[in-house]
């Protein structure tokens, strides 16, 4: 396939983990996670043609902001444990992250690794001022992982007709003097 575009997702390393861009083979596992109720309860739940648009659309991030969602595998296996973002939505100029881990590797750590490496690349590389997740107050595993991260509760706003909090983290700035 010959393609004019191009663009360059970075790969993030962790101790477990490799956060790398997202490839074909990993759609049924994406899939599988939105269509399972219990997995995509904080999410919105899609059959696999509506999985497919969002799998795309947020590969096709990248292209667009230079930033969006990883696959997140893990290093010893080479299984597929998850997806994590780092991205801008249309009307924000403030990253967003996002995490999902699939249910068969719920309670490893594994959203808290991966989203301290987003983290890092979006307050230390990108120099991003600021990072927020959108986290629903009934999503408690979501809520330890902000809170490991040192994000903290602001706001609360709306997103598909649920009401979520904005927990936000800024970058530190040294003082020199």
């Amino acid at each position: 396939m010959n393609s004019e575009f191009s663009t360059s997702v970075p790969r993030l390393h962790t101790e477990r983990l490799t956060l790398r861009e997202y490839r074909r083979e990993d759609f049924d596992a994406f899939a599988a996670h939105l269509a399972d109720p219990v997995s995509a309860a904080h999410l919105v739940q899609a059959d696999r043609q509506a999985a497919w648009r969002i799998f795309c659309s947020q590969a096709g991030l990248w292209l667009i902001h230079g930033a969006g969602w990883w696959a997140v595998e893990e290093k010893e296996t080479g299984q597929l444990v998850g997806t994590i973002g780092a991205f801008f939505r249309e009307d924000c100029s403030v990253m967003e992250l996002g995490w999902n881990t699939y249910r068969a590797f719920w309670g490893q750590g594994f959203a808290n690794e991966a989203a301290a490496a987003a983290v890092h690349h979006a307050l230390e590389i990108r120099r991003e001022p600021k990072v927020r997740a959108l986290i629903a107050a009934a999503n408690e595993s979501s809520l330890r992982v902000a809170r490991r991260l040192g994000l903290t509760y602001e706001s609360e706003t709306e997103i598909f007709g649920k009401a979520v909090g904005v927990y936000t983290r800024e970058r530190e700035v040294l003082q020199t003097l």
